[in-house]
């Protein structure tokens, strides 16, 4: 009985390369027509990367293929982008080894070969300056987000100290609201003047319930932590805004195709923002509407074992996310037929 049989695949790229990447360690495994298979080290440092692409260069591989490793795979493909070397990205689930005989310098042979094999399906990696948009719109999404927080601590504040603000208005971030807010924030009591200068006849709760809601128990520790979580808020929203010109700033060669993208219903300039930063505007990268529905997570997979469905959660589903639920757009295949072909 034969054991340990080597497996062969066709070969259909000529000259490739593998790379297992770690934090402080790539090993990088090369072969093909004319070339007696290698396998090197190389540390993370910038210098040790630029050796790697050399040696690539030197040797003349065509392909480049490593794991999407949490953001360790960047550097090197920052590093290998411009060389004209094709680089791919590829999911390390497609190129699992065989259990029990795992080691770095294994793993980059198996990619090596897999890559050699036609065998990997490379992930969409957007062009630099579309990556760089995105970490814009991706940190403002995150600012935004801590505002909400910072915000929502102040409620709690409020609460402690019996404030009861969120029962006579329906929204804490409203105009009414807010005054009522920075006046506590400031270490005044806040009087019926007050309350006359703020009030307005869209408030369903009266002006006594309003003046009644605003007394509480507040202490000089409350009041500094109201001011300090305020100027926390002010900081974040200058960073914001300061995010926002910078966004208009990239975008400003492209502002004929936000108009027609802001044709389409529910899409608000900031959310035509994020979705140009996410998908980009080479539509030529998905040969349909329904391609990049499934690229950005809003389509059902399939994933069915022993007649039960499993279920997962989709990062890239969260990071594409776009405030368009109270429209419905992308709810139904021809209305994201009509997205796409307004980007296309």
């Amino acid at each position: 009985m034969e054991t340990n049989r080597k497996v062969e695949f066709t070969q259909v790229i000529s000259r490739g390369c593998g790379i297992d990447v770690h934090k402080k360690v790539i090993v990088a495994t090369i072969n093909g027509v004319g070339l007696k298979e290698e396998t090197r080290e190389f540390t993370a440092f910038t210098s040790s990367l630029t050796e790697l692409r050399d040696w690539l260069i030197e040797n003349e591989v065509t392909h480049v293929a490593m794991e999407s490793t949490g953001v360790y795979w960047k550097p090197v493909y920052h590093i290998l982008e411009p060389s004209g070397i094709k680089v791919w990205i590829v999911n390390a689930q497609h190129i699992k080894s065989v259990p029990g005989h795992k080691t770095d310098r294994k793993d980059s042979k198996w990619i090596c070969k897999l890559l050699l094999a036609g065998l990997l399906k490379p992930s969409y990696i957007p062009p630099r300056e579309q990556r760089e948009l995105r970490d814009l719109t991706r940190y403002r999404k995150k600012l935004i987000e801590e505002i909400a927080s910072e915000k929502n601590r102040i409620i709690r504040v409020l609460e402690d100290c019996n404030v009861k603000l969120s029962c006579v208005l329906s929204s804490l971030s409203g105009v009414t609201a807010t005054k009522l807010i920075d006046i506590l924030c400031s270490g005044r009591s806040v009087t019926m003047d007050d309350i006359d200068n703020v009030y307005h006849g869209k408030l369903s709760s009266s002006k006594t319930d309003l003046y009644e809601a605003c007394k509480g128990y507040i202490t000089d520790h409350n009041i500094y932590m109201l001011q300090l979580i305020q100027k926390n808020i002010d900081s974040l929203e200058s960073n914001v805004n300061e995010l926002n010109h910078r966004i208009r700033e990239v975008l400003r060669p492209y502002e004929n195709v936000m108009e027609l993208l802001k044709k389409v219903p529910g899409l608000s300039t900031k959310t035509v923002e994020d979705l140009i930063a996410e998908i980009g505007l080479d539509m030529s990268t998905f040969p349909r509407e329904k391609h990049i529905a499934s690229w950005a997570g809003i389509s059902p997979g399939n994933n069915e074992s022993a007649g039960k469905k499993k279920f997962a959660n989709n990062t890239r589903q969260q990071a594409c996310k776009v405030r368009i639920d109270r429209s419905g757009v992308g709810r139904h295949s021809y209305q994201r037929h009509i997205l796409f072909s307004e980007i296309s």
